[in-house]
């Protein structure tokens, strides 16, 4: 994984471009923190936009008044080869589940129950 991708909201951010095609910051930042139920500072957000321009993953244009951004074709691949590097993660974990089928460790993580979620990976863990 590229250096870029390590942050979280850098990842969010480009799935939500790729789900719209493009957004202005205003609408990309408001639905980010109504994903994550808490305000974004200001700064760190145009600081996040600005490093992915900078980085060749998004592309910044001017429609009015307002910056619009939307994924590069870097951008793109980025996002779509850390999506199947965690669909491999999340496969490759239901198949040691023994049910076989991964919905104990789904119902786990669905429940907000981290300490049975931590238990249920620790136990997964220990199968290697």
């Amino acid at each position: 994984m590229t250096k870029w991708f390590h942050s979280g909201r850098r990842r969010d951010l480009c799935a939500l471009l790729y789900e719209h095609g493009e957004l202005r910051a205003q609408s990309a930042k408001s639905r980010l923190e109504s994903h994550y139920d808490e305000r974004i500072d200001p700064g760190s957000f145009y600081g996040t936009l600005s490093a992915l321009v900078e980085s060749g993953y998004l592309d910044r244009r001017t429609e009015g008044i307002a910056d619009v951004y939307a994924l590069t074709e870097a951008g793109e691949t980025a996002l779509l080869d850390h999506y199947a590097w965690l669909g491999e993660r999340i496969e490759s974990g239901d198949e040691g589940d023994e049910g076989g089928d991964g919905r104990e460790r789904i119902d786990v993580v669905q429940s907000g129950d981290e300490s049975a979620h931590k238990a249920e990976r620790d136990r997964t863990d220990l199968k290697d």
